[in-house]
């Protein structure tokens, strides 16, 4: 029977994040965090094959003490159990730190069969964390899957690239990153969410993984934030006929370096 895990990060919520008007700053301080959109992806692709292999499903995060609450809303998505790394370090981790850390967890898990990933995370979506985390325990990498299917020991999956599309295989262990068309999250209902606080719960710190400095250094620090303003020159064009009207408009368009 195949392990699963599924990875995810609990992140702000993006329609709580405001923006100061005057310094562009964003302000954070009512804002709510959530499970990754693209990682309830990666949950609910590791129960759905579940559910059709007889696999077994664990969720792993790496997360301050804020991810506490995270815990009971992935567990009541369908993993069995719960992996989490709590350090403070996770503020400010990039994607070099956290792939560190979570495969040093995984490590520390040894049971696994196939690790399942967002393409991004909803906040700085770099789409490094699937890849650097194959690399790091030595197995296969299939990202950007919009399909998959596990057949025995190994994953059939069909992976998006620009207007192509491409089918490979690769036996187990194997990462893969998955985009949000590959299926719909479920919503928990009330009875999975109660169940959810029975399920049992592994919490480490970074002490215990057996990490140096080093590993745990970001290698991209973030100086500032700014929230992001279009200016729009909202120039009308009234007069002349129709022709006219768009010859202005594609003149105007050309001169401004869009066409």
């Amino acid at each position: 029977m195949p392990n699963i895990i599924a990875c995810y990060k609990w992140v702000l919520d993006e329609q709580d994040i405001k923006i100061n008007p005057g310094t562009l700053a964003l302000d954070t301080s009512r804002a709510k965090r959530k499970i990754s959109e693209y990682d309830r992806n990666a949950i609910e692709e590791a129960v759905l094959q579940a559910e059709k292999c007889g696999a077994s499903v664990a969720c792993l995060t790496f997360g301050d003490n804020s991810a506490k609450q995270s815990l009971k809303d992935a567990l009541s998505r369908g993993p069995e159990r719960a992996f989490w790394v709590n350090d403070n370090a996770a503020q400010i981790a990039d994607g070099f730190v956290t792939a560190n850390v979570l495969a040093a967890a995984l490590r520390k898990i040894e049971n696994y069969d196939l690790i399942l990933c967002g393409e991004g995370s909803a906040d700085s979506y770099g789409q490094q964390v699937g890849p650097r985390l194959a690399t790091l325990l030595a197995i296969p990498a299939i990202t950007f899957v919009s399909e998959m299917k596990v057949e025995d020991n190994k994953v059939v999956a069909t992976r998006k690239i620009g207007d192509c599309t491409e089918v490979v295989t690769a036996e187990f262990p194997v990462v893969v990153t998955v985009l949000p068309e590959i299926n719909k999250p479920r919503i928990p209902s009330l009875k999975q969410v109660l169940g959810a606080a029975k399920r049992p719960v592994v919490e480490w710190k970074i002490g215990d993984l057996g990490l140096g400095a080093a590993e745990i250094s970001p290698v991209n620090k973030v100086k500032e934030i700014k929230g992001f303003v279009m200016s729009r020159k909202n120039v009308t064009y009234k007069d002349g006929t129709p022709a006219e009207k768009v010859a202005g408009l594609v003149a105007s368009l050309a001169k401004e370096g869009v066409l």
